[in-house]
């Protein structure tokens, strides 16, 4: 039989594992680009309308200029199927590198209504379009929270930066610079997380913000995929599956992750275990299917990325998941 000085010594320490989970434990319920499903994606509209319905976290995108503002976009540049110039004519493809253009010449362009004629706008049919929607700075999305009185919200914001066109943003360095120095400035570095596909910019942040959780997402199917399990890829700074008996989760454990973040597509069971097994956390995106979300919760996953947070919710709600409140606010 145990000490009663052991025993207290038990207690204390899951006591302090407990508070170093915080809310890490509970699901996170996630609104893609802000929910670009119902409103204009990355936009200052669309994370007010996210925060007034209630989610766990706001996924965002951001990309830095000639300037070095931090900006808000899921592209490196100016979208073709999205950003309108002054005569309202939308921009040609591929569209100017932020890291090309001051920030004044970014603010110029309305991104509120998606190229009628696109694959993206029949992609999102029901998204409510409103036009005369500036890009957003970093800030300016710390300010709306900060507006909504929202203490608990946290932030996954995603580096755009891709190793195949290192024209295209800043160097992997210099990105990462900026995005802390903003973070630390503002004060909301215990609220955030940083995730990527191109690795290099998650070891940075380790080694310069090790208190920031790393989120590493990848990609195995389609044409473009991100990490292969035989090899290094041009996105995995320089670590293989294949050194870590073809794990993902594995490799990811020893490049230093927090947080798995995997298409849905690619996800079964076993691998949720096994990540769980070496203390990560799984969050999947980009899930926006009803049937999937509740297939995911089921498989065991800590959080969903959607497009539709207000169908999340429900899902989540019917699953018996704590919903987050909501902090109603205008943009």
């Amino acid at each position: 039989m145990p000490s009663f000085a052991a025993t207290i010594l038990t207690v204390i320490s899951i006591l302090i594992a407990g508070q170093a989970m915080g809310s890490d434990s509970a699901f996170d319920l996630e609104a893609h680009r802000g929910g670009r499903g119902l409103l204009p994606e990355n936009t200052l509209p669309a994370f007010a309308n996210a925060l007034s319905m209630g989610v766990d976290t706001l996924e965002l995108d951001v990309g830095v200029t000639a300037d070095g503002e931090v900006v808000v976009s899921h592209e490196r540049g100016l979208n073709p199927d999205l950003a309108r110039d002054a005569t309202g004519a939308y921009v040609a493809p591929p569209g100017t590198p932020f890291v090309k253009l001051q920030f004044a010449a970014v603010r110029s362009y309305d991104v509120g209504q998606i190229r009628p004629d696109s694959a993206y706008a029949k992609q999102f049919p029901a998204q409510r379009a409103i036009p005369g929607t500036p890009i957003p700075s970093l800030g300016e999305v710390f300010a709306l929270v900060r507006k909504s009185g929202n203490a608990r919200v946290r932030f996954n914001i995603e580096t755009k930066i891709d190793p195949n066109h290192p024209d295209e943003s800043l160097d992997p360095q210099g990105f990462v610079a900026k995005l802390l120095g903003m973070i630390e400035a503002e004060g909301f570095a215990e609220r955030v997380m940083i995730q990527s596909f191109d690795w290099r910019t998650l070891l940075l942040v380790q080694q310069q913000a090790p208190r920031i959780p790393t989120v590493y997402l990848t990609l195995q199917r389609g044409s473009a995929p991100t990490v292969v399990l035989d090899k290094a890829s041009n996105w995995t700074a320089g670590f293989s599956p294949a050194d870590h008996g073809g794990s993902l989760p594995r490799t990811i454990k020893a490049a230093g992750g927090a947080i798995w973040s995997p298409y849905f597509g690619d996800v079964t069971a076993a691998l949720v275990s096994e990540a769980h097994s070496l203390g990560l956390r799984v969050v999947v995106w980009t899930v926006n299917k009803p049937e999937d979300m509740a297939r995911m919760i089921e498989t065991g996953v800590d959080g969903i990325i959607s497009d539709r947070p207000d169908l999340l919710r429900q899902v989540a709600g019917e699953k018996g998941i704590a919903l987050p409140a909501g902090t109603p606010v205008e943009p």
